[in-house]
């Protein structure tokens, strides 16, 4: 097991060896950068526009509701569009966005209603790139250099936030939000340039491509039907909806409780990225003590102290230390958070379970500003503070009987199936089909297999079929059959593709009380209406 960790130590920046992987990981730093410049320069000019914190945090509100509401669909499209022509077009929606801030900035017509509406068109672009960014990463590098690139992604986002912050106070204190803005522009142009670079190899078709709305619905199945990732959203929603109170309220809090600048405003944002750098670095040791929980729970004390400290006003020398504290330890949960729910989803639904999960994210770093504005309206901003911090440690500690996933099932597909048997060609949009499965089961194991069966459900319903049963037979109690139905033909062919290796496993735990020398009998049945059923009638 050490032996393991170093390799992968060693090889942290193997992935850089790759030189399409270098290229966009270097344009996505730049790109990130010209985000950040951008947010800071936005947020830092509603306070400027209006002194309400309720127009304040409406821009962390703009920004994260987007992600919320089309988290899903932008997950299916990077399943189903050419990623490389899907993210050239994002890039390019994102360019308008803060050309137009430009545009408005410099014209001295900008107003919050402007601000907040072109924020949420940029969530929009956020929303629409996030999940297609994360699922081309495994294209980009080989399969053993993949954790690490993830981990480099990771990297890239907090050095960008290291620099972003700061660089974008600094344009704004000196030459005022169009400069930033312009400089945001110009990083989309970057990024669009090396994803032009980028020779994707066109996409082979096997038959068998998912079209939106099925893809759309496979992927809420899935979810549906994933306790393991119901209990990481869960915590996830848990934690953002507290912690969002110090990011919604942070631009009030410089200008008013610590008397700073826009340009101090990118120093208290470069130091949360500074600090995010040192906790990704710390993190495989601590790794190594503590469990995902245990790392949940170190974030949240983290957090929270950090936001006690600031409802008290300190001396802006300390508020940047803070920072550090809150960098370091939004990293962690962050990172512990993305990387369970990764570990827990199989590659064929990656991209719409991660989409999930920035929905859930999100919608709680987004109701949890506009709450928090609210509340510090009526309460003021240390006394919101001060209660996030709270009510963050105590929901961390009610919540964390509610373990996470180790997220240790090997998930690559068994592929141990056999082919249906045919007797004429079936075409890919015929369905519903009915799956049925007879085992042999004596009287006394009936229970255990019942049992077995709960979670061989579980697994049948997150990989295609919307429904599902077993039933035993009335003059041969030994005879149970097992029933599940799909969509279509295709959607049944999918779900052989869909098998993993830990739900092969599963199923051997049922089969295992199967008895007799032959396996189960399996049989595939077609609905019969419309033009099929008229059809079959005539050859009749």
């Amino acid at each position: 097991m050490t032996s393991e960790k170093n390799n992968s130590s060693a090889g942290s920046f193997a992935p850089l060896k790759h030189s399409m992987f270098a290229l966009l990981w270097v344009a996505a730093i730049l790109g990130n950068v010209g985000s950040f410049m951008r947010d800071v320069a936005s947020s830092w000019m509603v306070t400027e526009l209006s002194a309400s914190p309720t127009a304040v945090a409406l821009i962390q509100t703009a920004a994260s509701l987007p992600v919320f509401l089309l988290a899903i669909p932008a997950g299916v499209l990077s399943d189903i569009l050419d990623r490389r022509r899907f993210l050239i077009a994002v890039q390019v929606l994102l360019a308008c966005v803060s050309g137009t801030l430009l545009i408005l900035s410099k014209t001295n017509a900008l107003t919050v209603e402007y601000l907040v509406a072109l924020t949420f068109v940029g969530g929009i672009g956020a929303a629409l790139m996030g999940p297609t960014w994360q699922a081309i990463v495994p294209e980009l590098v080989p399969r053993e250099d993949l954790k690490n690139a993830v981990a480099l992604n990771s990297l890239g986002i907090n050095i960008s936030r290291a620099i972003g912050p700061a660089a974008g106070g600094l344009l704004v204190a000196s030459f005022g939000a169009a400069m930033a803005y312009g400089a945001d522009v110009s990083s989309y142009l970057i990024v669009i340039v090396a994803l032009l670079f980028w020779k994707r190899p066109p996409a082979t078709d096997s038959g068998l491509s998912e079209q939106f709305l099925g893809a759309f619905r496979a992927g809420l199945r899935y979810a549906r039907s994933s306790t393991e990732l119901h209990v990481v959203l869960l915590r996830a929603a848990v934690f953002f909806l507290f912690a969002s109170s110090v990011w919604a309220l942070l631009p009030l809090l410089t200008r008013r409780m610590l008397g700073g600048t826009a340009g101090f405003y990118g120093v208290m944002l470069g130091a949360v990225g500074a600090g995010a750098i040192v906790g990704a670095l710390l993190l495989p040791k601590l790794r190594q003590r503590l469990s995902a929980d245990g790392l949940v729970l170190l974030s949240s004390v983290l957090s929270a102290g950090v936001m006690a400290a600031l409802s008290l006003a300190p001396a802006q020398w300390v508020a940047v230390v803070l920072m550090l504290f809150l960098g370091a330890g939004w990293i962690i949960a962050l990172t512990t958070f993305n990387g369970v729910a990764q570990a827990v989803l199989p590659n064929w639904v990656r991209g719409r379970g991660l989409a999930i999960y920035l929905m859930v994210f999100n919608g709680a770093m987004a109701g949890g500003s506009l709450g928090w504005g609210l509340f510090a309206q009526e309460v003021g901003i240390p006394t919101a503070l001060l209660v996030g911090g709270v009510g963050l440690v105590i929901a961390s500690l009610l919540f964390n009987r509610v373990k996470l996933p180790t997220g240790e099932a090997d998930l690559q597909a068994s592929n141990h199936w056999p082919e249906p048997m045919l007797a004429e060609p079936v075409a890919h949009d015929r369905g519903p089909v009915l799956i049925q499965i007879e085992y042999r089961i004596a009287r006394k194991n009936l229970a255990a297999f019942m049992q077995a069966m709960q979670r061989v459900e579980r697994e049948r319903r997150r990989d295609g079929a919307y429904a599902w049963g077993v039933a035993e037979h009335t003059g041969e109690t030994e005879r149970v059959i097992e029933w599940f139905m799909v969509e279509s033909w295709a959607e049944h062919l999918r779900q052989h593709q869909r098998v993993s290796k830990a739900d092969a496993d599963m199923q051997d735990e049922a089969l295992a009380f199967h008895e007799g020398a032959e396996p189960p009998v399996v049989h595939h049945f077609l609905a019969l209406h419309g033009p099929v059923a008229r059809k079959a009638q005539a050859h009749g």
